[in-house]
């Protein structure tokens, strides 16, 4: 086995010195595989050579298997974890806490399939100690779409604001912290660079987790104090004071389940998930059946997209299983119409959003949302986002007269064109075209103007709402699963009949309605 470099405390020197760290080579390296040659026994007596010489049979040893050869994931962390747990208080709390509640490790192992492989993988090729690839279990539970009440989010639980320093995009569409391959290459960068800042891990660790300032803090104050200056003995907040005793604790415990007596359920030692780019803005449902899965499924992989559809901007990547990716991209090919991209449309004269949004087969709301419009006011010469459908995804509807309604305004005492066009959500130059005013006109009370406006029938409205179903998780609740969804827990309740008294429960389905 390769040696790693460690976490354990029993490296750290005292005081403001630091622990000198030893770069292991790297464990993507060629391995060699040693086949050891045979032990002959000495002889007690010549008689006994001459018995044993003629039979004796080289016996075949078994090479040992690398961590990357094994065919369970665990093994592959737990052959690389060379860290001397420390027996302390601590650890000890936290291991048998985690023996105690075994299900919950269970749960967690089988959360981490889809997203393990690449973790450790990335772990290892930066040569950073195997126990970070631990650090989702403490910090999520492996739950990608964990939040908490400081606003972290993700797998690795990433603060807006180091998110954002770290190189994550954050907005409406797309939040990079439940990203799972750019949150792991953000949070890795932060591990790597609070290491660099500390030359001792069990600071970084406490760093990642109160921020390096703190840290430093505790640090400072107890060398004042003529203290030992190790992580056990820092003056940290509670959660800091716990946090790497948990990741020890469930290391110690995956590094030998056997002993501890735990069954952890297998994960198999080989990728299972492929980032592909289409390039172009996709609307998720329509991105699951081209890769054969429910779009369920596809967002749980894809977590970071908050909306029906990728970012209109970009990104556009999306997390496969591997072997889905072939299916896609045939469907992709034959199917370029059915997939939803974005144009850039310039406002002229007698735009409104509600034409518009007739015109692109899209919403209000979500022409609004995409371009940020706090009101529905449009000037010329202005430049729109719009996500386009493909037509044979929802058939566009055709406005026909019978479409369009018209009103008769009579012109009341102050009012303007700008009042009236606000008024009626549309424009001054609609206003002029529909009643024949030049620029130059001026309102009378008493006036008669002309509005009009489309109507959009039922089919139309129905067409833009799509049920799925959400299977219950352990550790949800609603409010957690309409936070998820973009919905408000009363909804939630109503499309499901439940009442304030009534608690869901894990494997229970719920209907969810979202904009399609």
């Amino acid at each position: 086995m390769k040696s790693r470099i460690l976490l354990a405390s029993a490296l750290l020197l005292a005081g403001c010195q630091s622990t000198q760290q030893v770069n292991a080579p790297s464990t993507t390296a060629k391995k060699t595989i040693i086949i050891e040659k045979p032990v002959t026994t000495i002889p007690t007596s010549p008689s006994s050579v001459l018995e044993t010489q003629p039979h004796q049979v080289p016996k075949k040893t078994t090479p040992q298997l690398s961590p990357q050869q094994q065919q369970d994931l665990w093994d592959r962390i737990a052959m690389q974890i060379d860290t001397p747990i420390p027996e302390n208080k601590r650890i000890r709390y936290y291991r048998n806490w985690y023996l105690k509640h075994p299900r919950n490790l269970q749960i967690i192992a089988e959360r981490s399939k889809p997203f393990l492989y690449y973790i450790t993988q990335e772990v290892e090729k930066r040569n950073m100690p195997l126990e970070l690839a631990l650090l989702p279990i403490v910090e999520s539970s492996f739950d990608q779409y964990a939040y908490s009440s400081s606003a972290a989010a993700g797998l690795w639980q990433i603060i807006p604001d180091t998110g954002r320093r770290f190189g994550l995009t954050i907005n409406s569409w797309y939040d990079g912290r439940r990203d799972i391959v750019k949150s792991t290459q953000a949070a890795l960068n932060l591990l790597e660079y609070l290491h660099n800042k500390f030359s001792n891990w069990q600071y970084a660790l406490a760093a990642y987790n109160t921020g390096e300032g703190r840290v430093f803090n505790a640090i400072d104050k107890n060398k004042r104090l003529g203290k030992s200056t190790d992580y056990w003995n820092l003056d940290l907040p509670d959660e800091t004071s716990a946090y790497v005793p948990k990741l020890y604790a469930v290391a110690d415990i995956l590094r030998d389940p056997q002993k501890y007596g735990i069954r952890i359920p297998a994960v198999a030692n080989k990728p299972v998930l492929q980032e592909i780019n289409p390039g172009v803005q996709m609307d998720l449902a329509v991105a699951a059946r081209f890769a054969g899965i429910s779009t369920q499924e596809l967002k749980d992989l894809n977590p970071a997209y908050h909306k029906w559809a990728t970012a209109p901007n970009g990104p556009y990547h999306l997390l496969l299983p591997i072997n889905k990716v072939k299916s896609f991209k045939v469907a992709l090919a034959n199917n370029k119409r059915e997939n939803l991209r974005t144009v850039r449309h310039t406002v002229r004269s007698g735009d409104t959003l509600g034409a518009l949004a007739v015109k692109y087969n899209t919403t209000v709301k979500d022409i609004q949302r995409a371009n940020n419009l706090k009101s529905t006011q449009l000037r010329i010469g202005q430049h729109l986002s719009i996500g386009v459908k493909g037509a044979s995804l929802v058939s566009k509807p055709k406005v026909s007269p019978s479409h369009i309604s018209s009103q008769t305004h009579t012109v009341k005492s102050g009012e303007s064109l700008w009042n009236i066009a606000k008024k009626y959500n549309t424009n001054v130059a609609n206003l002029r075209r529909w009643n024949n005013l030049s620029a130059n006109s001026t309102l009378r009370i008493g006036q008669k103007l002309t509005v009009k406006h489309s109507v959009s029938n039922t089919s139309t409205k129905q067409s833009s709402v799509r049920w799925t179903q959400y299977k219950v998780r352990s550790g949800d609740s609603l409010s957690v699963i309409a936070q998820r969804h973009d919905v408000s827990v009363s909804e939630l309740m109503k499309w499901n009949n439940i009442s304030k008294r009534h608690y869901i429960k894990p494997g229970q389905t719920l209907k969810l309605r979202t904009k399609a």
